[in-house]
């Protein structure tokens, strides 16, 4: 294609211990505005598996909305994931934090076991099989693994032996990188970065996501 690449980025809620990795999605989306693109956010309109104080880390009684939530990060311009088309858009973004692994599934408590929202599982089979570029940052990349696993897919969450043997089980493969890189799996059109899985600082995520963002447009662009 010769126009730049449309992005949805994925959010599953505002904070790092029950939603989308604040850190993460800001500089995703920086990087898909510096690039020249455009993006749309969009979050499952569904309850939050847990919410957690990011004060002192300890859970609450509250009840919150994954959707709602979400449109802390996106500014309020957010839509369902249920009004995601894939003839939209030509890249796809899922952020990390631990929402992804509690609120678009459960491996937190189940692993490799684990069941997926259908919305996510629909939006990533979708995305795979009209050969949108997938990107995922920190631990997001599990889910990728789980839904797309049997196709081979290569990501990397960093160098954590435990989730790279996760990563095995699903039939997909892992790929050690530093803070500051990105995993590109050229023939399956997905590219990965560690984010906090190691980085240290912001601008150690915010460069990771700038060349995670650059390589998504490339391949978009091939």
């Amino acid at each position: 294609m010769n126009t730049m690449p449309r992005f949805a980025v994925i959010l599953s809620g505002s904070g790092r211990a029950d939603g989308s990795e604040i850190h993460e999605a800001v500089t995703a989306l920086l990087a898909i505005d510096k690039a020249g693109c455009t993006y749309q956010c969009f979050a499952p309109n569904i309850e939050q598996a847990a919410v957690i104080n990011h004060l002192t880390s300890e859970k609450t009684d509250e009840r919150r909305n994954v959707l709602v939530e979400s449109a802390r990060i996106a500014r309020g311009n957010i839509k369902p994931l249920d009004d995601f088309k894939v003839k939209d858009f030509e890249c796809i973004i899922f952020p990390g934090g631990l929402g992804a692994i509690t609120n678009w599934c459960d491996f937190a408590v189940s692993g490799v076991a684990c069941t997926v929202d259908n919305s996510i599982k629909r939006v990533l089979l979708e995305a795979y099989k009209e050969n949108l570029v997938i990107g995922a940052m920190c631990i997001a990349p599990v889910i990728v693994a789980k839904v797309l696993g049997e196709y081979g897919i290569t990501v990397t969450i960093g160098n954590d032996k435990t989730i790279a043997e996760k990563i095995k089980e699903t039939g997909a493969k892992h790929q050690n990188t530093d803070a500051k890189s990105a995993c590109v799996d050229e023939e399956n059109m997905v590219v990965t970065t560690p984010a906090y899985m190691l980085a240290n600082s912001i601008s150690e995520v915010a460069t990771g996501a700038e060349k995670m963002v650059q390589e998504m447009v490339r391949l978009a662009q091939s």
